[in-house]
């Protein structure tokens, strides 16, 4: 079925769209333009849609804006918003009046002609799923990217053929009430996440495994061997599963050995890559290149992984290089949302770093993230709606120290990088990394990472 068949098969149904953001905006317009009954609800109010609501107007659309935008969810099929829970009370009354609750993901899903790939985890699946990408072209194939990153897919699906591949990231909210999944399935690892959304760690666990639960026969999931939680889901997976591990050889997947990344099957092993050849820093990375060899390995040569690694600088946002001043590093990895990103992160450098964290609070706890702050960082600026519980974390540690580890709490975003640069002395490192989501400032971690550049670049 096309995009247009699709429509048009809409065409007696009255539709709600909850959420006027980046991926369901294209969807409006596309199926106001086929004649579809669209009403579009969002939190905003007019005046924060700066025009777009005017123009959603004039194309044919019925607004409904502000605080009691989920009134009106009289329709027959609703499109919710990804960060929207599927049990919010609004969507359970339509669901049970009648109404069938989808998104543009799932839909997507039942129009695309090629195979999927898709990613998710609670760290590592923006640069995994890019890694994935630019590995395929590298190979030549015509991949598109899309999900959680990049431009909603649902628009092109109909100049997409069979032999192309669509790349996805995938966040537990989209996966929730997912029914397919992708030909390829990938989870970087698990952790404690997204608290402040999902109603409990089992909820947001199954979330995820929505990303293989569906596949046939002749799917694929690749796992991280080394994450207890990811190492569970093989036994319910109907396809081929495949492991990447630091830690010991898998059967099937990747491994690496402290010094070169391999490719192995029915337990031979390929050299993929040198870890020194790897040019964005960190075992993390180590993890999400071999996350990428297992996704990748069927549709492309050994070489064509090398060469990416050789090349690739790195995802804007994630440890990203963004200016050397007075022999001072400074690094943007806003993407950093949770605590064990920021683990990562400092884990990823062989010198203390002074360190920029905390922001908005998604109800997950920071009691791993204190010890390694000990072990990794000199000086700590806290700053956001977490401070207060980073510092209790830290301060809660084994070991630590006041005399040995300067804690200053500054409210001030501007401030606080201000305040990290001015402590820092030539050959210093200085990292943004939240250990938390941006929403108490900022509209996302994109908009925090390049106010954090702005900054900077200005001292």
């Amino acid at each position: 079925m096309t995009l247009k068949q699709y429509a048009m098969s809409l065409s007696d149904k009255r539709l709600a769209i909850v959420g006027i953001g980046v991926s369901n905006t294209p969807l409006i317009k596309i199926l106001l333009g086929y004649g579809v009954s669209v009403l579009a609800c969002d939190k905003k109010e007019r005046h924060e849609l700066e025009g777009l609501a005017e123009e959603l107007e004039a194309l044919g659309a019925e607004l409904c804006l502000g605080k009691n935008y989920l009134d009106s969810l009289d329709a027959d099929i609703i499109f919710r918003t990804p960060g929207m829970h599927p049990y919010n009370p609004a969507l359970i009354k339509a669901r049970e009046n009648g109404a069938e609750i989808t998104s543009e993901m799932e839909v997507f899903f039942k129009l695309c002609p090629c195979k999927i790939i898709a990613v998710t985890g609670s760290d590592g699946k923006t640069t995994t799923t890019t890694l994935i990408s630019e590995i395929l072209k590298k190979a030549g194939h015509n991949v598109y990217v899309g999900g959680n990153i990049g431009n909603p897919l649902l628009p092109v699906v109909d100049s997409m053929t069979e032999n192309d591949i669509a790349v996805l990231e995938l966040s537990s909210f989209q996966l929730m009430t997912m029914v397919q999944s992708p030909d390829v399935s990938v989870i970087t690892n698990l952790a404690p996440n997204h608290l402040d959304v999902h109603s409990s760690m089992d909820e947001y666990v199954h979330a995820k495994e929505n990303i293989y639960l569906h596949q046939s026969n002749e799917g694929r999931l690749i796992l991280n061997l080394d994450n207890e939680i990811t190492r569970s889901f093989a036994p319910n997976a109907k396809g081929f599963v495949e492991y990447f591990s630091r830690q010991k050889m898998p059967e099937n997947g990747a491994y690496f050995d402290g010094e070169t990344l391999f490719r192995v099957e029915n337990g031979k092993s390929t050299e993929i890559v040198k870890a020194t050849d790897i040019r964005i820093p960190g075992l993390h990375n180590v993890e999400n290149y071999m996350a990428a060899i297992c996704a990748t390995f069927d549709f492309v040569q050994p070489h064509h992984i090398a060469e990416v690694a050789k090349e690739f600088g790195g995802v804007e946002g994630r440890l990203e290089l963004c200016r050397i001043k007075d022999e001072v590093r400074f690094f943007n990895d806003s993407m950093a949302s949770s605590p064990s990103r920021t683990i990562a992160d400092l884990r990823s450098f062989s010198e203390k770093v002074i360190l920029i964290a905390g922001g908005y609070d998604k109800n997950i706890p920071y009691d791993d993230l204190g010890p390694v702050v000990l072990e990794h960082v000199k000086k700590l600026v806290l700053t956001g709606a977490t401070a207060e519980k980073i510092r209790i974390a830290v301060e809660s540690a084994p070991g630590f120290d006041s005399n040995l580890l300067e804690i200053v709490m500054e409210p001030d975003f501007t401030l606080a990088v201000q305040k990290a640069a001015a402590m820092a002395m030539p050959g210093d490192t200085v990292i943004l990394s939240p250990a938390s989501a941006s929403f108490d400032r900022f509209k996302n971690f994109v908009e925090r990472g390049r106010f954090f550049k702005k900054v900077v670049n200005e001292l």
